[in-house]
């Protein structure tokens, strides 16, 4: 990436397996833009806006992910907040993970009904809360919706779906897996993280964006026909907006078909990731509990002193990562947030790793304590 004016190595990207600049795929967008514009078509899905190919792309979807339906939805953070908030009644209650996305703490936030949080990925907890859920809907007639994502964006560690959804047999819920960083990377087939559990079957409705492996816009929700269905005149987000525009969705067919037929994007992508995890670990960094393609290094230090490390790797590395501070993690603690891709090369992971190791040795020695950001600066 040209980042003002200098060449820089990106770690920054969610473009999973490499769809972002893939010829097909480009070659795929500027025909359905040019065959029919980026206004087509004028409408919301329930009026003029509904295509055969939003139906074929809403097929696909389903089948892939062995769902009965799928609804297409035109961003991921509005998708999630709208899901929430459709399926939820004042008598209802909502169970969920205290390191959830902002999309669905913001879909919670609508809930006029109880809502029971429990500590992240902590299933005796979770267990406790759905202990609760019961007690109060058995008061109240309602239902009990479990949320969760599937691989965490920021950890990248993985939600215990095989023991959540094992709480199936002692509770009466739903659950609603927000898989946006799963769907491409996870399992064996790139299903998500329910294929990579065995559970896909036991998750009510799968959610994910084309944000990330898709490198695209829009979203979609599958699951059974009826909740489906459901929601696609329910969804305020949907019923109220402009379908996605032919190009998205044209071009959303062809990502799908490459995200199935080659393997090999994924395999890449799990190369790229094994070598510069297992390469980070052997020189000592604390990348947490991560499972997925998700890289977080943390490290302590100051936002003065991450500040500075963050500049050197960009400015003197030609490295461009991701850096997280407080309050997302505790005071003096700097994570730098690594998203390998499938287009990244081996010897770009080398290079990271070395680059790693430098700073780290500066920061430890103090370099980055100056209170002039970038006063190191060659």
């Amino acid at each position: 990436m040209n980042f003002r004016g200098k060449e820089v190595l990106v770690w920054s990207l969610n473009n999973y397996i490499g769809l972002a600049n893939h010829p097909e795929v480009r070659k795929a967008d500027a025909e359905a833009a040019k065959e029919w514009g980026m206004a087509y078509p004028m409408g919301s899905r329930l009026l003029t806006g509904q295509t055969s190919k939003h139906e074929e792309l809403e097929r696909q979807l389903a089948e892939f992910v062995s769902k009965e339906d799928a609804f297409l939805l035109n961003y991921g953070y509005q998708g999630i907040i709208s899901i929430i908030d459709s399926l939820l009644g004042r008598n209802d209650v909502v169970v969920y993970d205290s390191e959830a996305h902002a999309c669905i703490f913001d879909g919670v936030r609508l809930h006029l009904g109880k809502r029971f949080v429990f500590p992240h990925n902590n299933i005796d907890s979770c267990e406790k809360q759905l202990g609760r859920a019961a007690r109060l809907v058995d008061q109240t007639g309602g239902g009990i919706l479990v949320v969760t994502e599937g691989v965490y964006g920021m950890a990248g560690d993985l939600a215990k779906l095989d023991k959540i959804t094992a709480l199936k047999k002692k509770f009466n819920f739903r659950i609603l897996v927000d898989d946006a960083h799963g769907f491409g990377t996870m399992g064996k087939t790139g299903a998500g993280t329910g294929e990579h559990f065995g559970v896909q079957d036991e998750i009510d409705l799968y959610f994910s964006t084309f944000a990330k492996s898709m490198a695209g816009i829009g979203a979609f929700v599958a699951g059974n026909e009826d909740i489906i269905n459901y929601l696609r005149y329910n969804m305020r987000s949907q019923v109220f907006a402009k379908a996605l525009p032919m190009p998205m969705v044209v071009g959303a067919i062809k990502r799908l078909e490459l995200l199935k037929s080659q393997p090999q994007l994924r395999e890449n992508l799990w190369k790229i990731v094994k070598a510069l995890q297992s390469g980070l670990k052997e020189k000592g960094f604390n990348l947490g509990n991560t499972e997925s393609p998700v890289t977080p290094v943390f490290l302590s230090g100051s936002v003065v002193e991450a500040s500075n490390m963050v500049i050197d790797l960009r400015e003197n590395y030609r490295i461009f990562c991701s850096i997280v501070l407080y309050p997302v993690v505790p005071r003096d603690v700097i994570m730098l947030r690594i998203i390998p891709t499938a287009v990244h090369t081996l010897k770009d992971a080398e290079e990271t790793i070395r680059a790693f190791g430098e700073v780290y040795e500066k920061l430890v020695a103090g370099s980055y304590k100056s209170d002039k950001v970038g006063s190191f600066l060659k």
